[in-house]
């Protein structure tokens, strides 16, 4: 048996959201310069460096093949790379999928939020596929810091007086960055995160400077900005082009971290910065990767470092691997936010949300995701030892977290912008078409670590889905319980002997009577002089607007029933809601409110409704949910938790 989480809010769909949403806050955290700056660290770091090994996997693919490596190969395939930047990173996501936003936040679980808000009710397909995109998004979390910081530190091989010296360090030093980086986390972001920005502006830049000087070795690469030599390498190679585009695909991996991102820095300054500054430096980076590969062929085993000169390798270690940090430190962060929205939507159990700053309320650390994380990154560097290896890993999770996003779009320009589903179908299909082009590719790579992410994905899901399963069927055995009305009409009849001071009754649904005031009735066999009962709900949007943050209904002349809604990017406080309750007439000293918490035991039963192995899954995660106290930031003295048995 197991306790329940005690009084949890339920996601209720609901048309209200945050005014003005994350353009407006973008507007009060700086300027556009200062946001601008900001993205340029935390949006674009994962898919700036990619250049360290996506064209050196793809290129590998045709150098096996019998005839060697050729002209029109590496052509080619710097010509598909290319495209994929342009096709799915800047007509996709930059400019279209951006102008889908959930009151100005982005990500797979916002645009689900948006798509279910749009429908008007929770469908079994956007709701699977919204899970499988969160869940999908756990794999790139752990694959992305092991293949980042493996791939860079894997350029002291390359280092002039360190060849052949440093291979069995290059693991070692590959952990013990990875170690160091999940331990400062509980730091917070906010002084690491100021560095963020100049210091990846300086890798776009040395990127970029790199490949143009290289260029000059052939300038026939600029046959690649043509899409004729992508098309032409395709029709040409058959299943060996299939092959070769799931390594192509790693170039456009961290295209989602524009969109999950927008929230914190606004459409327009990622618009600009990709356009003006990472979009030509990743192009030039690519074309003069290639022209060194037309020009030396024997360079391509370590293809981007072999661009700077032997004095310079080592600097350019020394920068990758801090860019492949930030990278990860993106990824990371982006892994906190996720399973916040995740608890606030009702898809995990509570866990501990620490703030980490006092002016960004973005900035969140979770310590039971950040040991998760760093034990899952660590196996996965240990058991696939390179970042060759990984990259088989790599691209199933991307690539089906694309997927998912074009079809929650499909439903969001169908429902919220009220387009036929013919126009619908015509703007997604070839985003569709691409993206199941590329995922299929991926999928050759099951057998070769491909398998990580799937096996994943599909534990998380059926994580989630289970506690969704069960959540429901324990609020539908509390609704079974007496109606509120009809407990204060019995009490009117045979009043219970009242106590000063005020209680405040946590429940989640407002029509029900709390089980600890049933409880306390029961064995105590008295009532406060003032009640209140509370409910604490989250709606499909980033945030609450303040108009609707407080709810006071006048109930009875000494019972009052007060509802807080907050929005899935926030962390509930309740008595910080409670102290501004009182502009709605809500009065009572929080140093004579005692707070009850209702905490339910929950045993498995053959007749829950769900398979036995799903009940004992659903008390396991119940046990280990954070107390309610902590997660609504109630004082622990002021706090009883008042507990029976519930079978599910």
């Amino acid at each position: 048996m197991a306790q329940a989480p005690a009084d949890a809010p339920q996601p209720q769909s609901s048309p209200g959201g945050a005014q003005g949403g994350g353009r407006a806050r973008a507007a009060v955290h700086g300027g556009f310069w200062t946001l601008a700056m900001g993205s340029v660290g935390v949006v674009f770091g994962d898919i700036g460096t990619s250049p360290i090994y996506a064209l050196r996997e793809s290129l590998k693919h045709v150098a096996l093949g019998p005839g060697g490596l050729e002209r029109h190969e590496v052509i080619g395939t710097v010509s598909l790379i290319f495209w994929a930047l342009v096709l799915i990173v800047t007509i996709k996501y930059v400019f279209a999928l951006m102008r889908l936003d959930n009151k100005g936040e982005g990500g797979t679980l916002a645009l689900m939020a948006l798509a279910q808000r749009a429908l008007g009710k929770r469908t079994a397909f956007v709701f699977i596929i919204g899970l499988l995109g969160a869940a999908l998004f756990y794999g790139d979390a752990l694959i992305t810091p092991a293949i980042s910081v493996l791939s860079a530190v894997e350029g002291l091989q390359v280092v002039p007086g360190l060849e052949g010296r440093i291979d069995t360090f290059v693991l070692p030093i590959s952990i013990a960055v990875l170690v160091g980086l999940f331990v400062v986390q509980s730091r917070g972001t906010g002084r690491v995160g100021a560095w963020f920005g100049p210091i990846t502006v300086i890798w776009f830049l040395t990127i970029g400077g790199l490949g143009l000087w290289h260029i000059g070795d052939d300038p026939g690469i600029l046959e690649a900005l043509s899409p004729i030599p992508a098309f032409t390498f395709l029709l040409s190679h058959g299943f060996l082009a299939f092959i070769v585009l799931g390594s192509v695909f790693l170039a456009v991996t961290g295209a989602e971290a524009l969109y999950a991102d927008m929230g914190h820095f606004g459409r327009r300054p990622i618009q600009f910065v990709w356009v003006l500054l990472v979009l030509p430096c990743l192009t030039l980076n690519y074309l003069g990767q290639g022209a060194l590969v037309l020009a030396r062929p024997e360079a391509l085993e370590n293809i981007f470092f072999e661009t700077a000169p032997d004095m310079m390798r080592l600097p350019l270690v020394i920068l990758a691997t801090m860019a492949t940090i930030i990278a990860s430190q993106a990824v990371i962060t982006g892994a906190f936010s996720l399973t916040q929205q995740a608890i606030q939507l009702g898809f995990l159990p509570r866990m501990e949300i620490r703030r980490t700053s006092e002016t960004q309320a973005g900035q969140i650390y979770m310590p039971q995701i950040n040991w998760l994380v760093l034990v899952g990154v660590i196996i996965l560097t240990l058991a696939f030892g390179s970042s060759s290896r990984l990259a088989n890993a790599y691209g199933i999770a991307v690539t089906g977290e694309m997927v998912v996003t074009t079809l929650l779009a499909f439903v969001a320009i169908w429902k919220l912008w009220k387009q036929p589903k013919w126009v619908a179908a015509l703007l997604c299909a070839p985003f569709l078409v691409i993206e199941s082009v590329f995922l299929a590719s991926n999928m050759t790579k099951v057998w070769s670590g491909g398998f990580v992410p799937l096996a994943l994905a599909l534990g998380l899901v059926i994580l989630m889905w289970t506690w969704v399963r069960g959540t429901r069927l324990l609020t539908e055995t509390t609704r079974r319980d007496e109606p509120l009305a009809k407990l204060f009409e019995t009490l009117s009849h045979h009043p219970p002997h009242r106590v000063r001071g005020a209680a405040i009754f946590l429940t989640g649904d407002p029509d029900v009577a709390p089980a600890a005031m049933m409880h306390n009735l029961k064995h105590n066999q008295v009532l406060h002089e003032q009640i209140i009962i509370l409910t604490v709900k989250t709606i499909n949007a980033p945030r609450a607007p303040e108009s609707e943050r407080v709810k006071v209904e006048d109930f009875m002349p000494d019972v009052k029933r007060v509802i807080l809604t907050f929005g899935f990017m926030e962390t509930p406080n309740v008595v910080k809601a409670l102290t501004e309750a009182r502009k709605h007439g809500l009065k009572f000293d929080i140093m004579k409110t005692s707070f009850f918490l209702s905490r339910r035991t929950i045993v498995p039963s053959e007749k829950s409704g769900m398979p036995l192995w799903q009940d004992h899954l659903f008390i396991f995660l119940a046990r280990n949910a954070t107390n309610a106290t902590d997660f609504f930031h109630i004082p622990s003295g002021r706090a009883v938790e008042l507990g029976n048995q519930v079978m599910v």
